[in-house]
């Protein structure tokens, strides 16, 4: 996320958001924000929405989404909002929706339905340099 510039200014049980602002460096060729980084942050917004669901030892995986682009990715930034649809011990099914912010409105540009397994007894890998 740091790479994007972007924040999970969200986290609750089942629920999280992350905010991106718009920047040259995520653009596309007509300048609006590229669909690879609308993906990114949709899938991992759920992604993270699922984790808040999860035993403190396991962590997440996603095994397949699906994201429908509505409209194109145009404004001063975007908010990726992930929910948990059903939460089972092995399937997680999430889905996230991601607005563009422009002229103080959101429109919708993107929605996207994802399933994730659960990795029991795996923890997050810890950034390179961590400690322990």
């Amino acid at each position: 996320m740091d790479l994007i510039r972007a924040t999970l200014p969200l986290v609750e049980p089942g629920r999280t958001e992350i905010h991106l602002p718009h920047w040259d460096g995520i653009e596309q060729q007509h300048g609006f924000i590229h669909g690879g980084v609308v993906g990114m942050i949709a899938d991992s917004a759920a992604g993270y929405a699922a984790m808040t669901l999860v035993p403190a030892d396991a962590s997440v995986l996603t095994v397949e989404y699906k994201m429908n682009l509505m409209a194109p990715a145009d404004g001063h930034g975007l908010i990726a909002r992930g929910e948990v649809v059903r939460a089972g011990r092995t399937l997680i099914v999430t889905r996230a929706e991601v607005v563009a912010l422009r002229d103080g409105a959101e429109q919708a540009c993107a929605l996207m339905q994802q399933t994730i397994m659960v990795m029991r007894h795996r923890g997050e890998k810890r950034e390179s340099g961590a400690a322990g």
